[in-house]
């Protein structure tokens, strides 16, 4: 599971309402029939309008300043072997984002007259949607670009002998195009993987946008906060602030696997991940020593992702893992080759 908490663009360039945020997550529904669409959704209701969300959002900012941001917005992307365990995708989903959005809400150190913060305290509005597309950013499109990249030369080229421009031999340029498909290293259904590709197989995840403030429009609720949870002292009494991102992300799991009975891999959990980019080598010393199964399983998941993926990364300590990993890559795929079980 992976899990990103983003604030709400601001700039020149960006309006302070959550309309254009609203009509993006509505992609899915264009052209479908109203009992075919995906509504949004809170705590108590269903079939909430884009309209209604887009008002309750604007509405809810009293004392926000111009510059800082009035919702975030939270995404949740189960991994493909959590969809599997899913008997319907869209209810089972709407399940489990109200049992998570009470994990969120305690995720907050911090009181609202006198006592924690609940769900109740929360205004979001979530969607489902089942449909993702090759980025630019993932693995499959960068190590294919080099191949696209040929590809798009020699069809220049032709189109320039098509025109006159230059000599050369169509037929022999449209060969070396069918041999640079044939070796593209990513492929789907049998097509080069290119960027905004749909994606195939169950794509379900699920988009929530948060306001900023309470529900009562009283209290500023901010996940995006610098503190983590802490405690400091205003006008003489201890006051707790921040919000706990590692305690939310650990308690997404284990909301996960109690709802659906979901038994977590070690390459999987948060905390390993976590230990991935600060101490490799205790990751993969408790990697190696799981049992033979569960270790297999890891290593395919693994050379499935490529490496463990983990929220809001620093830059220098992700390069740092990378090296530590390629360094065990090779003994990594040794293991995998001796594995029990075939993957």
């Amino acid at each position: 599971m992976y899990i990103t908490i983003t604030a709400q663009s601001l700039g020149q360039h960006f309006t302070q309402s959550a309309a254009g945020y609203v009509t993006y997550l509505e992609k899915e529904n264009q052209g479908l029939e109203l009992d075919e669409m995906e509504h949004f959704f809170n705590q108590y209701g269903d079939e909430i309008s884009a309209e209604e969300v887009v008002r309750e959002i604007d509405c809810n900012t009293a004392k926000l300043k111009k510059k800082e941001p009035k919702f975030y917005s939270i995404t949740v992307n189960p991994s493909k072997y959590e969809l599997q365990k899913l008997e319907n995708s869209s209810e089972d989903l709407k399940r489990f984002t109200r049992e998570l959005m009470k994990e969120y809400a305690k995720s907050f150190n911090r009181e609202i007259n006198g006592r924690p913060v609940t769900v109740d305290d929360i205004k979001y509005f979530a969607k489902i949607e089942h449909q993702r597309i090759f980025k630019g950013t993932d693995k499959q499109v960068i190590e294919n670009q080099p191949y696209a990249t040929k590809i798009l030369e020699l069809k220049h080229s032709i189109r320039r002998i098509e025109r006159g421009e230059e000599k050369g031999n169509i037929d022999r340029l449209k060969i070396k195009i069918a041999k640079l498909e044939k070796e593209a290293p990513h492929k789907q259904n049998g097509r080069r993987i290119i960027q905004g590709m749909k994606k195939i197989g169950d794509q379900g995840h699920i988009h929530i946008i948060v306001s900023r403030k309470d529900s009562s429009n009283s209290f500023s609720l901010s996940p995006g906060s610098k503190y983590k949870s802490s405690e400091v002292e205003m006008h003489g009494k201890k006051v707790g602030r921040g919000f706990d991102r590692d305690a939310f992300f650990e308690k997404a799991e284990k909301v996960f696997d109690k709802t659906f009975k979901y038994e977590r891999n070690f390459a999987e959990r948060y905390r390993a991940r976590k230990n991935f980019i600060n101490n490799p080598k205790l990751y993969f010393s408790a990697l190696m020593g799981l049992p033979t199964n569960e270790k297999a399983v890891a290593f395919k998941m693994l050379r499935e992702t490529g490496m463990p993926v983990l929220q809001s990364i620093p830059t220098n300590k992700v390069q740092l893992a990378l090296k530590a990993f390629n360094r065990l890559k090779r003994g990594v795929d040794a293991a995998i080759k001796s594995s029990s079980i075939g993957i």
